[in-house]
């Protein structure tokens, strides 16, 4: 059975791109190039997000369900630059072979990070095979909607369908998950330019827990896991929590045992 690795990533405006782009000299200041991106884009689609090329990961972290044990983390360090932090992330799928889980991370997060390992020349061979390497990728593969090699639980559990697309956040507490616990994407911009790119870190670890938690609860509707498999899954990750000193888990924990029925 491949490990599954639910994974998520936090982004900020691409600044420097922006400028080359746009022509935008060093005399506009960083804030200032950000907001007349969100600015012409609300006047394009009634919206300021930004589309996926012009985003700049700063985090990405990651789940790990691997035989009996689960592990959360965020990859590399907090001093680490982009091109490392994306280089890690597919270098793990070259290596492992993983099962992965996201939530619209078809949407959003894959299309971001290819764009930027193209940009930063990142090799990922295992993961951009169609079928020409392994002939198992050629009917299940990373990149095919429909398969199982990549979950996007949002895309599957809205059928395909755009209009049905719910947030993360949401569906965890319908759930009774804790949901997002002091951040949401939104601030990620404010924070970074703060210098809070742990808290940043923290925030993306929570979001794959919720999205880690709602994926078991998925395979027990699929009737991938039995009831008791699901259970000692589920008692997994609670040991895992219940080993993490980290602020950010503990109020984790804490939001959990409050939103369960």
């Amino acid at each position: 059975m491949a490990p599954i690795l639910v994974f998520d990533i936090e982004t900020i405006p691409d600044v420097a791109g922006i400028r080359r782009l746009w022509g935008i000299d060093a005399s506009v200041d960083d804030g200032a190039v950000a907001e007349l991106a969100a600015q012409r884009r609300r006047q394009a689609t009634g919206s300021d997000f930004l589309p996926q090329h012009l985003h700049r990961v700063v985090a990405i972290s990651c789940a790990l369900r691997e035989r009996d044990s689960v592990k959360v983390w965020s990859l590399g360090t907090n001093k680490d630059g982009e091109g490392a932090l994306v280089k890690r992330f597919f270098d793990g799928i070259d290596k492992y072979t993983p099962q992965l889980v996201s939530w619209n991370g078809s949407g959003f997060d894959l299309p971001v990070l290819h764009y930027r390992a193209l940009m930063h020349g990142i090799v990922a061979s295992r993961y951009w095979d169609l079928g020409e390497d392994d002939r198992e990728f050629k009917f299940n593969n990373y990149l095919a909607r429909y398969h199982t090699r990549h979950v996007d639980l949002m895309d599957l559990l809205a059928s395909y369908q755009n209009r049905a697309f719910a947030p993360l956040d949401e569906i965890a507490q319908l759930n009774g998950l804790p949901g997002k616990l002091g951040m949401d994407g939104s601030k990620v911009w404010d924070a970074w330019r703060e210098g809070k790119i742990d808290a940043i870190r923290d925030y993306c670890e929570t979001d794959v827990a919720n999205t880690y938690l709602l994926f078991l609860r998925f395979q027990r509707m699929r009737g991938t896991l039995t009831p008791e498999a699901f259970e000692r899954d589920m008692d997994a990750f609670r040991s895992f929590l219940a080993e993490q000193a980290a602020p950010h888990w503990r109020e984790f924990d804490e939001a959990w045992k409050k939103a369960s029925p």
